[in-house]
């Protein structure tokens, strides 16, 4: 018999009634029932329970199995009596009369309890990771993570993708967040980076002529933690394609991703393919979001033309952008309903107010009542009622502001109304691609002219116009649409995508416009530029975030719980102990001097 174990834990039905076992686990539970003794032993496979008489002779040895204490027994399964089954375990027809017991590891006493779900504080958790991740949910979602990524790697090399490895110590790129540099010993005052994403390098390989190719990514980039986004490392999805459009991307993304949430459901309805195709635009002003939850049915429209009307006496909504929210069933609400609403968006959202209406049905005729309907004339009321596609008993709301300010309350707006009405669809993946992204963005704060998404996108825009263009021609610069997109489930964005610039000329001028001399370009990119200008072909990819895909699938709302060993909100591992100091001689290696940050005051 082999030394430790014979099954898992996990493994034992009734077919092994009358055989004799050896099994290895921790103590998940120890229950003393007087006359008989149950350890309930847990390995990575299951739980087995293991029951033992006081008159065994192995009995004072497992009297003195606690909680987490790993240990191996030896006995015979029998079968349960009929009153004792448990049908909510796979084992649980089941038990294994203890004829021998070896503690095999003491476990001290513990900061958290492994058996059950309780809550405890994130330090705590994040400190003893090793004893979280024994916990039954967490362990799950960790083996469930691992499962997609097998499911999305046999998906993609089954698309004839080719899976490459890409550096990790490289130069630093533009990605939009800061990057984390690592000092060179043999090249002083100088430093890598590690990969924000494997951006160039993954273009380079198309341009070296491979068609296909795909990884598993570790990404890098130094910025603050969110439920949504893990600081310091991730992982994606990363791919890219020769010889195609966006649509062609579309294709080879759309069955990995429905097959994967497909495979691991649960019993969820997952939109088929093809999802889809929302423009920024539209997406702003439907849904206030670029990455909006589709499993909201509220619709959100603009209505700053009737409140311009002459004959609109509301002065607040003058000369604004105003979008309106439909709250279906509202009506029926009370005062308060509607007076927590105003004072959320005044109090959480900054917003000077927010207007609304309830309407009412009288002699077939929809009219208005609430703040603002006294300053609107009976058929302005039936113009925005008939646009918001609401009738008597809906309320609708009104965010007023600038553009971009109207959309994000309204698109706030929109999120709490579903909640709070009740109206999102559970169970259910809701796939979308947002499209058309602008190229450039004006940066307010620097009074220039930015890239709104990926700088090595294509845009959108006749090449030789695109290389005629001035400073002074700001409207067409910023009105130009990109060959950029984003895949959304369920508002959460799982990935960015385009079509990429494979046209040295045109990527100059595109840095150009984005105020970047053309010596720092071909600095700062000079193996992307030196590698366009011999032959590259076409292309394009996207980069799925495995970790936000795993925590949709898992039911999460923090990527910590489908993370094995995350870091905690000041980027900081608990467990082992990082950032920590280096020592006098790794810094005279590394040729670097710390200068202490100046005390305030």
């Amino acid at each position: 018999m082999h030394a430790y174990r014979t099954q898992t834990c996990g493994s034992l039905r009734a077919a092994h009634v009358g055989s004799r076992v050896r099994l290895s686990g921790w103590v998940n539970r120890r229950r003393d029932h007087g006359g008989l003794l149950f350890l309930d032993l847990r390995d990575h496979y299951g739980l087995a329970q293991c029951v033992i008489e006081p008159g065994s002779p192995a009995f004072v040895e497992a009297d003195r199995a606690r909680a987490e204490w790993v240990v191996t027994v030896t006995g015979a399964v029998v079968a349960r009596t009929p009153d004792t089954i448990n049908r909510e375990m796979p084992t649980g027809e089941v038990e294994v009369r203890i004829e021998e017991i070896c503690i095999q590891s003491i476990a001290q006493e513990l900061p958290l309890p492994v058996f059950g779900d309780l809550a405890y504080p994130e330090e705590t958790r994040l400190k003893y990771r090793f004893l979280d991740l024994r916990r039954e949910r967490l362990h799950r979602n960790i083996t469930l993570r691992s499962n997609v990524i097998q499911s999305i790697r046999r998906r993609m090399i089954g698309q004839g993708f080719t899976e490459f490895q890409t550096p990790i110590l490289t130069a630093s790129s533009p990605e939009g967040a800061r990057d984390f540099l690592v000092p060179s010993r043999l090249h002083p005052g100088k430093f890598y980076a590690l990969p924000q994403a494997p951006q160039q390098f993954k273009q380079l390989i198309m341009v070296a002529g491979f068609d296909r190719y795909f990884q598993i990514a570790p990404c890098f980039r130094d910025e603050d933690a969110r439920a949504d986004r893990s600081p310091g490392e991730f992982y994606q999805l990363d791919l890219e394609m020769s010889f195609v459009t966006q649509e062609d991307v579309f294709a080879a993304v759309e069955p990995v991703l429905y097959g994967v949430f497909e495979e691991f459901a649960s019993g969820r309805n997952v939109s088929p393919a093809p999802f889809p195709r929302i423009s920024y635009e539209d997406a702003l002003l439907k849904f206030g979001s670029d990455k909006p939850d589709l499993r909201n049915p509220l619709v959100i429209c603009d209505v700053s033309d009737v409140f311009d009307r002459a004959d609109v006496e509301f002065r607040a909504f003058k000369n604004k952008i105003v979008r309106a929210i439909p709250a279906p069933g509202a009506g029926a609400q009370p005062r308060s309903f509607f007076d927590k609403l105003v004072d959320w968006a005044r109090s959480d959202m900054g917003a000077s107010g927010l207007g609304y209406i309830v309407f009412e049905g009288e002699t077939g005729r929809i009219t208005g009542k609430g703040p603002i309907a006294k300053f609107l004339p009976g058929d302005a009321i039936e113009a925005i009622a008939k646009r918001a596609n609401v009738t008597a008993g809906d309320a609708l709301f009104f965010a007023a502001d600038r553009k971009d300010r109207a959309a994000a309350l309204a698109g706030a707006v929109r999120i709490r109304l579903g909640r709070e009405l009740g109206l999102i669809g559970e169970g259910r993946f809701e796939f979308c691609w947002i499209v058309d992204f602008p190229m450039y963005e004006w940066n307010e704060d620097e009074k220039r002219i930015d890239f709104s998404h990926n700088p090595f996108s294509m845009p959108n825009f006749d090449r030789a116009e695109f290389l005629a263009l001035e400073a002074q021609d700001k409207d067409s610069i910023l009105g130009m649409k990109a060959f950029q997109y984003d895949i959304v489930c369920n508002g959460v964005e799982l990935s960015s995508g385009a079509i990429r610039n494979h046209d040295p000329d045109v990527m100059l001028k595109a840095f150009e416009i984005a105020g970047y001399r053309r010596e720092e370009t071909e600095a700062r990119f000079s193996g992307m530029l030196n590698a366009l200008r011999y032959g590259a072909p076409p292309h394009g990819g996207t980069a799925p975030g495995i970790d936000r895909i795993v925590m949709l699938i898992a039911g999460e709302e923090n990527l910590r719980e489908v993370t094995m060993f995350p870091m905690n909100q000041q980027a900081e591992d608990l467990m082992m102990g990082a950032p920590s100091e280096a020592s006098a001689r790794q810094l005279r290696e590394l040729h670097i001097r710390i200068v202490a940050p100046e005390k305030p005051g």
